[in-house]
């Protein structure tokens, strides 16, 4: 018997997923309320499932929560179902711009839906099958995670990329702003047109108009024929700048018409030629501090900085600690060498000053100098993190206190002694994780001893 395929029903109105299920028989569906907090997929599927989400009339007072379940589910790819009527709502159009492959109005045609649906399928498990790139695997689990700092950078992103106005990316070194670059161009209705990449820092000055603009044939000499600039390369789609801080003020000159005008001149050229590009700039620290220093011009900065994020380092992250070791070591083919929860937690209070790059080159460092998995401290030259002493005695009774103390003691690191933070990882209430606490005697963070709560949720 032919397994059926795995399907998701988001909605907000049950009137609504009843109608949709019975229209797809061969599919193995999983209703999804969207009005609770976002959880996982049933753990028998063994691929991505394809989505329907509905937005009618009932789910308009809830899209932000649908929003929050569109990314956080693993789902190849989302179809939407909703009347014509809310295709005049503005955040009904953004969200599926942003997050559907495709839409349906209601009433439903079961067989458009069904080929639809298995079109979606299809084109899934063709990506499936082919090897996943460095960078794709990069940008992937970068991009990827639940902690509020990411969700919200994606959020920006998304709704940036909607526009065709410049986007300025700005964090500390490490923390994935050109693959945010690349997860805003693909996220843009041009992301099947080219996506240029220019190192500023690397420009030399006295090559940049050629660079940037390119040059006719015999404007100087050795210049025996014509050649494109980065810019005009990167007509229709999008043109990065990486270490945008880097530009100098001659640099930033040369810039200013093409970002007020959407114009470049060639080296030799008689006249200039218009360019569709869409600009987003990288930069390691905020162009406003560059502007009050008198590095950088505030023309310039205006033009790129209308709509900026600043990508969180990972000390901001720390819930998607678990999530990001895993994808690297799944990416390096070890999947059994996944950090222990003692290692979780010595990680955890690593300060990370290299954030992600520094956390990519530890694990590596530590599937070589492991003889055994899981991965321990010392393998990523961290220093051991001891567990919560507990009570060694064999009892089932000495078993579950051992399980709750061990799990007070990873959801405290991983939040950065943050109770709120460490309940919502757990699941459970703040007063119960109080009560946890005092039923094992242990000692509240030294923070809360004055009496109030000062943790930084990640």
């Amino acid at each position: 018997m032919e397994q059926k395929r795995p399907l998701v029903l988001l909605s907000a109105d049950s009137a609504m997923g009843a109608g949709a299920l019975s229209v797809c028989p061969e599919w193995q569906l999983a209703r999804i309320n969207a009005l609770e907090s976002p959880t996982g997929l049933p753990p028998e599927w063994d691929e991505k499932p394809v989505g329907i989400c509905t937005l009618t009339a009932k789910d308009l007072p809830h899209l932000e929560q649908i929003r929050n379940w569109l990314e956080c589910l693993p789902v190849a790819s989302w179809l939407a179902l909703t009347h014509r009527a809310q295709l005049s709502h503005p955040e009904v159009c953004r969200l599926i711009q942003h997050y559907c492959h495709d839409y349906h109005t209601l009433p439903v045609d079961q067989n458009r839906l069904n080929s639809s649906l298995g079109h979606m399928l299809g084109m899934s498990r063709l990506g499936s099958s082919l090897p996943e790139s460095h960078s794709a695997s990069y940008q992937r689990y970068v991009m990827g995670g639940q902690s509020p700092a990411i969700r919200r950078a994606r959020s920006l992103l998304r709704r940036f990329a909607a526009t065709s106005e410049p986007i300025l990316i700005c964090g500390e070194s490490g923390t994935g702003k050109e693959a945010a670059a690349r997860f805003a161009h693909q996220h843009s209705s041009r992301r099947h047109q080219p996506l240029i990449t220019v190192n500023c820092a690397a420009l030399p000055a006295s090559l940049i108009h050629s660079e940037l603009f390119g040059h006719q044939r015999g404007a100087f000499t050795h210049a025996l024929q014509a050649r494109k600039g980065r810019i005009e390369a990167a007509d229709g789609g999008t043109l990065v700048l990486s270490g945008a801080d880097e530009l100098s003020l001659e640099q930033q000159s040369a810039m200013l018409r093409f970002l007020q005008e959407g114009q470049i001149e060639p080296v030799g050229a008689s006249h200039p030629i218009r360019v569709d590009v869409r600009v987003i700039a990288i930069s390691g620290k905020p162009l406003e501090y560059s502007v009050n220093q008198g590095t950088f011009r505030s023309d310039v900065f205006y033009r790129l900085g209308n709509l900026s994020v600043t990508m969180p380092p990972l000390t901001n992250r720390l819930e998607d600690l678990p999530y990001l070791a895993q994808c690297i070591v799944d990416a390096c083919g070890k999947k059994s060498w996944r950090p222990g929860k003692n290692t979780l937690i010595a990680m955890a209070r690593h300060p990370w000053p290299g954030n992600l790059r520094e956390l990519q080159n530890r694990l590596h460092q530590g599937l070589v100098m492991t003889q055994t998995p899981p991965l321990q401290p010392e393998d990523l030259g961290l220093p051991p993190a001891l567990l919560v002493p507990s009570d060694d005695r064999f009892s089932l009774e000495a078993f579950r206190a051992r399980a709750d103390e061990e799990a007070i003691a990873v959801s405290l690191a991983l939040t950065r002694q943050n109770l709120s933070a460490a309940a919502r990882l757990l699941k459970i209430s703040r007063v119960s994780f109080y009560r946890l606490l005092a039923k094992h005697k242990l000692p509240l963070p030294n923070h809360l001893h004055a009496g109030s709560e000062k943790g930084n949720t990640p």
